[in-house]
């Protein structure tokens, strides 16, 4: 299976439901929110499944994309499509295993633009956003976007972190968050 990216640039993807990509109506509204801000940054994609977000950052201009993906196979098809759309001078990074294991790893760093998509009955929003937190990795003007499912999603609050907007793409949300006192 293949979808289609910024410039008409197509990227693989593993068949079934494994990874669900970002539908291409939740990833124009990503960077139709976002733009102007890609160009240079530093993209975070959680969770990539197939790498069209970090594939999308690319395109657009993002200087360094970093990525976590456990399944393996999903990997293999992240860095392919990263190779695929990346640019001589752009950098790009998928750290492979489990997104709360990995996220120490990134201590130090800090990224413009965070997006994270896990499979939504996961459990994984709540300790995501603790570790992001935790470790500063969301630049200080930096913003985050997390999708789930509009229905029975609840996170605890993070002392340093805010939600700024949110919105609803029919069986899609997204929610973003900020540093506490940084405007969206």
């Amino acid at each position: 299976m293949t979808l289609r990216i910024y410039g008409n640039r197509q990227l693989k993807t593993l068949p079934g439901q494994e990874t669900r990509p970002t539908l291409g109506r939740v990833r124009e509204a990503v960077f139709n929110i976002w733009q102007g801000s890609i160009n240079g940054c530093r993209w975070l994609d959680l969770c990539a499944g197939s790498g069209s977000m970090g594939a999308e950052a690319l395109c657009r201009g993002a200087n360094c994309v970093v990525g976590i993906e456990k399944w393996g196979k999903a990997g293999a098809i992240v860095e392919q499509n990263w190779q695929q759309v990346a640019q001589s001078e752009q950098k790009f990074q998928l750290l492979r295993g489990d997104v709360v294991g990995q996220l120490p790893t990134l201590a130090g760093q800090q990224f413009d633009r965070i997006y994270f998509d896990p499979p939504y009955a996961s459990g994984l929003y709540q300790p995501v956003l603790e570790a992001i937190a935790h470790y500063q990795i969301l630049a200080p003007t930096g913003e985050m976007a997390v999708e789930h499912s509009p229905n029975n999603w609840t996170v605890e609050p993070i002392p340093t972190l805010e939600i700024c907007r949110q919105k609803v793409y029919g069986n899609t949300a997204l929610t973003f968050f900020r540093v506490m006192s940084a405007e969206c």
